[in-house]
């Protein structure tokens, strides 16, 4: 007895079963295998970035120097100086007022040195005194013995403290060697950044160059806006905490607000570091109650800074959301440490100018756009409905 092949009328042998898929499935797993391409795309640029840091980040900085110093150079420029020498001029100028700092700095703690270390005397007497007599009721050998315990910890890990030195030796040498990288590369970008940029371009199809052309000049204008909104946010960190440090009576409290002033262009770290110097000469010279009241007025400004100065001031500078701010510089900061936490916002603002004006305009011209104030990219309002997009003059109509 034979029997016949019963075939599955839901299910015929040779059809193909993508039909019998449920549709929102097929869109689920279309979207997970391409994100999954994006992210491990991603992730290989990320590496690659890594372990190419020694050129990357003094790239990325002698960017942000750039379009710091570039209007300068521009303006220069139109009173007919010669590209070159508006370079150096304002490179030069722009080093003196750095090292005229630093050095104001320096000047001014050697100059006060004695008198910290005569208060620091005292100081450490106070607290001596108030071990012994105070609540503690500690003994005079107690405390000597803490004292030779400290001093036998160095003698015992006199070998890791030297080779942390040589390994902060060897970061100093790195650090001079990025420095003279990003000014020398910020040397060309301010001289030949037009041919550079015009070079860099002819790798876009020809039918789409001009477009990619005017995404990336205003993806610069952006990156102009953030280094003077950066600008701003430093001075203000730096009257707010230097007001506090002379209310306090604080001493060098002029060099204390320059070294805020320029730790604060370093994301998270250069605040807290330069608070933190702070914080020790207050506890140093106004005591236990001086130091506090210093601490909480630098975790003040730092509050101000993070959740209002820098995603009002830069989200409307960079035309970005205040939200989008505060998470580009979380991520960059988990991605990238300290450098992540420097180019996440500038790189956030360079996509979102470029991507706008990807979107937004069908053939612009380079010409017209103002590589340092012109962000915008609005379609055309004269002609309605027509794919055609003019290139918005913002940064001029609004003065900038």
């Amino acid at each position: 007895m034979t029997h016949a092949r019963r075939e599955d009328p839901f299910l015929p042998e040779h059809e193909d079963v993508t039909g019998l898929i449920p549709r929102g499935l097929r869109i689920s797993a279309a979207l997970a295998w391409r994100l999954i391409v994006v992210a491990a795309a991603l992730y290989v640029v990320g590496w690659v970035i890594g372990r190419l840091s020694v050129v990357v980040i003094p790239l990325g900085i002698a960017l942000l120097l750039s379009a710091l110093l570039a209007p300068a150079v521009q303006k220069l420029v139109a009173v007919r100086f010669p590209r070159g020498l508006a370079t150096a001029i304002v490179l030069i100028a722009g080093l003196a007022v750095l090292g005229g700092l630093l050095t104001f700095v320096v000047t001014q703690f050697s100059s006060g040195l004695p008198q910290l270390q005569r208060q620091l005397n005292e100081s450490l007497n106070q607290i001596k005194e108030w071990l012994i007599n105070g609540p503690a009721h500690l003994r005079q050998e107690q405390i000597q013995q803490f004292i030779n315990q400290v001093f036998g910890f160095l003698q015992n890990n006199q070998s890791w403290l030297t080779d942390t030195a040589l390994t902060t030796a060897s970061t100093v040498g790195e650090i001079l060697t990025g420095f003279l990288l990003t000014l020398f590369i910020t040397i060309f970008f301010l001289s030949g950044g037009e041919g550079i940029w015009t070079f860099l371009v002819r790798v876009a199809p020809g039918r789409v160059r001009n477009r990619v052309d005017v995404a990336g000049r205003r993806g610069f204008a952006s990156l102009v806006s953030y280094v003077r909104a950066t600008a701003a946010v430093a001075v203000v960190d730096a009257v707010g905490i230097g007001i506090g440090l002379w209310i306090v009576g604080v001493p060098l409290v002029i060099p204390l607000a320059t070294l805020v002033f320029l730790g604060a262009f370093i994301p998270i770290i250069g605040a807290v570091l330069t608070g933190g110097v702070a914080v020790l000469i207050a506890l140093v010279t106004n005591g236990f109650i001086g130091a506090v009241i210093v601490l909480a007025i630098v975790i003040g400004v730092m509050q101000l800074e993070s959740h209002v100065l820098q995603p009002l001031l830069l989200g409307r500078a960079v035309k970005l959301h205040p939200l989008s701010v505060v998470l580009a510089i979380t991520v960059g900061l988990v991605v990238g440490g300290i450098a992540g936490a420097l180019m996440a916002v500038p790189i956030l603002a360079v996509l979102n100018a470029g991507v706008r004006s990807l979107l937004h305009e069908e053939n612009p011209d380079p010409a017209e756009v103002n590589v340092l104030k012109d962000q915008a990219a609005q379609p055309n309002d004269a002609e309605p409905g027509s794919p055609r997009a003019t290139v918005a003059t913002r940064g001029e109509d609004d003065g900038q």
